[in-house]
């Protein structure tokens, strides 16, 4: 499984995916779930990945592919707008699920994927979409700063009590990083190593990208400090 989660702030945005894949409890591996593209200055585009992995690496293979083509009408780097980018991609993102579900019917089993588009225009807002695998999308707003695919129910009150579109850039990656470690400790189908990346609003071009082990000291650290800050809330507070 997957747990991947993108914020929209007046500073920026933030994303952070796990790189854990399944197809049993013998079969588990590590992929990348996060794909950057940018012409720095003039556009940013951040991809997180849920779901098939067929259905993933065939969208983004074609993407870089049509990135690599010029003529292409077709690709993100060329887009007018962050819409038409949510667009095409929602449209490739259908297409390649019809494709792999077709192949996947005689063994009566099913292939879909979900989407986290975020990115910004020179001369645009910073946009970020959740793209659904029929293709249709919806947007992160004002009154919902953020957006989540995969595992996202354990990692979600944090992001409920504390984000805010003015919420700092520091404090965001705490709250993605406490999201994301709520989800560790309760669901082993997301893993670390984990991606982080950081766009600056009207930067045009990735700010900060991190891949976090499992040994880093400093995630560990804030996942201990963490634990005990709730332990010594919930003794705080009176009962009924």
């Amino acid at each position: 499984m997957t747990y991947c989660v993108g914020l929209l702030l007046d500073a920026g945005m933030v994303l952070l995916s796990d790189t854990r894949t399944n197809a049993g409890l013998d079969n588990i591996a590590t992929y990348r779930k996060m794909f950057l593209f940018e012409e720095p200055g003039e556009r940013v585009i951040a991809i997180c990945t849920a779901g098939s992995l067929s259905v993933t690496q065939t969208v983004i293979a074609r993407l870089e592919e049509a990135n690599a083509d010029p003529e292409n009408p077709e690709s993100i780097l060329r887009a007018p707008t962050m819409l038409q980018v949510a667009t095409l991609i929602g449209k490739l993102l259908s297409d390649v699920s019809a494709e792999v579900s077709a192949k996947m019917d005689r063994m009566k089993q099913g292939a879909s994927a979900s989407l986290l588009v975020a990115g910004q225009r020179k001369g645009g807002d910073m946009r970020l979409f959740l793209v659904y695998p029929e293709g249709n999308f919806i947007e992160a707003t004002a009154d919902t700063p953020y957006l989540q695919i995969g595992e996202h129910k354990y990692g979600k009150p944090i992001l409920d009590r504390v984000i805010q579109p003015d919420t700092s850039l520091e404090d965001a990656k705490k709250a993605v990083l406490l999201s994301m470690d709520s989800t560790l400790r309760s669901n082993l189908s997301v893993g670390m190593p984990l991606d982080m990346a950081v766009i600056e609003a009207d930067t045009m071009r990735v700010g900060e990208t991190h891949r976090i082990e499992a040994t880093d000291e400093g995630f560990a650290r804030m996942s201990q400090d963490w634990s005990n800050a709730l332990r010594d809330a919930f003794q705080q507070i009176k009962p009924v």
